[in-house]
């Protein structure tokens, strides 16, 4: 499962002002090697729309964190991304008809006399507060964002192979050679503009990932193919391979049905063949 780094970067606002500028990259912790390696595969387009934005908000937390002028152009790259998103679909009723159809769901469990209680309960109330951070956007969610000057000139350069470099963008220089902690106030507070969202997202997806454990499964000769129900409409699928398998999971797939391909890796620009050894893996069909 993916980290969970979080979304609320306005909070953490305040802590990350007060970083010495001065301290090295080198000083983060190691990131943790897995155990396992998780492939997923979206099988309708707002599910695939979320995890896009899920992997945006993460790579935007990781470089938030770094005090160079490139940690800084990365996180501002992910923000206009993000931006990019928002501007082509409406989001912010998708993302409320997806809370509000799983406090719906859970609802229904309430009088199951196997279900815990303060569990069902302490659920239920996280839904609310995020469709209650979701009814506090007024309209369009980070419109401010989309008026800013400053901004849509990067965002008209980053179509442009190398084009917000110093030349182009004398504006996004000078703001890069600023001190690192106004840099971050600066992202932190125009990231801010999706924390209610980026919350709710987060849940939507804890959510679809949790409904459905892994379990053992072989693909034979390098290849797993499954029907769906289409009354069960699959949202994810997942599958979890030991993260010293010689080969990588390839999913395609929609509503009726999904293919696992099992491809061997190569490095030296060869190809990825697959594999026609049977393979166990775990896989999770995510339907909630």
């Amino acid at each position: 499962m993916p980290a969970d780094t979080g979304t609320s970067f306005a909070h953490d606002r305040a802590v990350r002002d007060n970083v010495n500028a001065s301290q090295a990259d080198s000083t983060r912790p190691p990131r943790p090697v897995p155990e396992k390696i998780l492939y997923e595969h979206p099988l309708n387009e707002r599910v695939r729309t979320l995890l896009r934005l899920e992997f945006l908000f993460n790579q935007a937390a990781h470089h938030l964190q770094g005090h160079s002028d490139w940690d800084s152009r990365a996180t501002m790259t992910c923000i206009l991304e993000i931006l990019a998103i928002f501007g082509n679909t409406n989001l912010k009723s998708e993302v409320l008809q997806e809370l509000e159809r799983h406090a719906t769901n859970l609802k229904r469990l309430d009088q199951n006399p196997g279900i815990d209680q303060d569990m069902l309960a302490a659920l239920l109330g996280e839904i609310q507060q995020k469709m209650d951070g979701m009814y506090g956007i007024n309209g369009q969610i980070a419109s401010d964002l989309n008026t800013s000057e400053f901004l849509l000139s990067i965002r008209q350069r980053s179509a442009i192979p190398g084009g917000t470099c110093d030349f182009d963008l004398p504006s996004f220089h000078y703001w890069l050679q600023q001190p690192a902690a106004q840099r971050t106030r600066d992202l932190a507070h125009w990231l801010g503009n999706f924390d209610a969202v980026g919350q709710a997202i987060q849940l939507l997806l804890k959510l679809t990932r949790d409904s459905t454990p892994f379990k053992p499964t072989l693909a034979g000769g390098g290849v797993y193919q499954q029907a769906l129900d289409p009354s069960l409409p699959v949202q994810l699928v997942r599958i979890a391979l030991p993260d010293d398998a010689p080969y990588f999971a390839e999913l395609s797939g929609g509503r009726h049905r999904f293919t696992a391909r099992f491809l061997e890796f190569s490095a030296a620009g060869e190809r990825a063949r697959q594999t026609g050894q049977d393979v166990e893996f775990e896989l999770a069909c995510c339907v909630i």
